[in-house]
């Protein structure tokens, strides 16, 4: 079999055999295979796409290319949520707990933020001595012990995925829809839970921008998840502007806390409840009522909070920030950012709200580049709010005391005009 065959089958309109399609996946990820020939068959599937039988046959092989997670010593079924990433996303910092206080077992393995979006890793590290990183072994330990855990993904899980993304990432074929699934569910099947609840953004500040794109990935993860033997389900949802009020690690992880007390914001607790609610379903945990039911008792007992402190402790984490947010990391600066002029917030892009948080160095510009953990913003009004001039619309923090690229970006972001009409957070659901 020659690499220059596939590239030409493949660049002529052909569907790749499964064989072909493990040969080049393999090859790579031994070095076997130079990058200008990926680089080259990656945009023949940018152009001509992939039938639903090669995207599955994809997935299938980017799970494959390295070790596949044994997690067959973890008592209990074991569910993860997965994000396809958006501005002030930190929902799996609430879903989790009460999803884990209800008897479900979330071994999680999450990515640090790149770009406008933030990572959960990140998130979590602004927890003094929290650690991301324990051995395989310990990390099964924790889950059994109080149910749930979230560590840095491992590099021996599905390698192929981060080789072929470096790639995508340098030649313009980062947005190809089969190639955007293999790379979410390969991992995903590699870390081999039992149900998959996927919550795919769209809007200005997601990845996804037209909700048809949205449903389109949606249904194809769905399909591959199910044919791959997991109970897959997904929810499409409005990242036209940030979720909650928090942008920022540290800021992030304090708004999570309040939610799990019960004080969050609106936005973020009614998709929290609502992943956890899908997560719940597909565990077989009741039909839907109930398992809203269960998911706000969570909450409203302290139990989910409780879990969260106990997953906080067994990673090495300071447990008396979780009920004692004052404790967390603060920036030495402070800037209002203030409306300018009267009228209703009609609009608040997500995506350069996040570009502003970047600027303030709550994120990263290049892999590897160090954040700002107490960086970032905090909004003071949504979209529909009522403002007038000289009203604080934000607050940006950071270590360093420059803030007008920043404060620029997110006065650009926010646009004021006649009261909109009010979009719903959860569009559908998809199966």
């Amino acid at each position: 079999m020659r690499m220059y065959d596939i590239i030409k089958r493949k660049r002529d309109g052909a569907e790749l055999t499964n064989e072909e399609i493990n040969f080049f996946v393999r090859g790579y990820v031994k070095d076997e295979i130079p990058s200008y020939q990926i680089s080259a068959l990656l945009m023949a599937i940018y152009f001509k796409g992939m039938t639903e039988r090669e995207t599955l046959a994809l997935t299938l092989a980017i799970r494959d290319s390295g070790e596949r997670a044994d997690m067959s010593d973890i008592k209990g079924i074991r569910a993860d949520k997965h994000s396809t990433g958006g501005v002030g996303d930190k929902t799996s910092l609430v879903v989790a707990p009460i999803v884990a206080s209800l008897g479900v077992k979330v071994a999680k393995m999450s990515g640090r933020g790149l770009g406008h979006t933030g990572g959960t890793i990140d998130k979590l590290e602004a927890i003094s001595g929290f650690k991301v990183d324990p051995d395989m072994r310990t990390f099964k330990e924790i889950v059994n012990k109080v149910g749930l855990a979230i560590v840095g993904q491992s590099d021996s899980l599905a390698p192929a995925d981060k080789l072929l993304y470096a790639l995508r990432d340098v030649t313009a074929t980062v947005d190809s829809m089969p190639l955007i699934v293999s790379s979410i569910m390969g991992k995903k099947l590699a870390a081999d839970d039992d149900v998959i609840v996927l919550d795919v953004k769209t809007g200005d500040g997601a990845f996804m921008k037209t909700l048809d794109d949205s449903r389109k990935l949606a249904q194809m993860c769905v399909d591959i998840g199910k044919k791959a033997g997991k109970k897959t389900s997904a929810l499409i949802t409005d990242m036209s502007s940030p979720l909650g009020y928090a942008i920022g690690n540290s800021l992030e992880v304090i708004e999570a806390i309040d939610a799990l007390k019960g004080n969050g914001p609106s936005d973020l607790t009614e998709l929290s409840l609502a992943l956890a609610v899908e997560i719940l379903f597909l565990c077989g945990m009741g039909d839907r009522e109930q398992c809203k039911a269960l998911t706000e008792n969570a909450l409203r007992s302290g139990k989910a909070l409780e879990s969260f402190a106990a997953m906080v402790e067994a990673q090495g984490g300071d447990k008396r920030q979780i009920y004692d947010t004052s404790l967390f990391p603060r920036a030495k600066y402070g800037k209002s950012v203030r409306a300018q002029h009267d009228g209703y917030i009609t609009s608040v892009n997500a995506e350069d709200c996040g570009m502003a948080s970047v600027l303030l160095g709550a994120g990263r510009s290049v892999v590897g580049e160090s954040i700002d953990l107490a960086a970032g913003i905090v909004l003071k009004a949504k979209v529909g709010d009522l403002v007038h001039k000289g009203d604080e619309i934000a607050t940006l923090y950071s270590n360093r005391n420059d803030f007008a690229a920043a404060e620029n970006k997110l006065l650009c972001a926010t646009l004021i005009g006649d009261k909109p009409r009010k979009k719903s957070l959860i569009i559908e659901r998809v199966v």
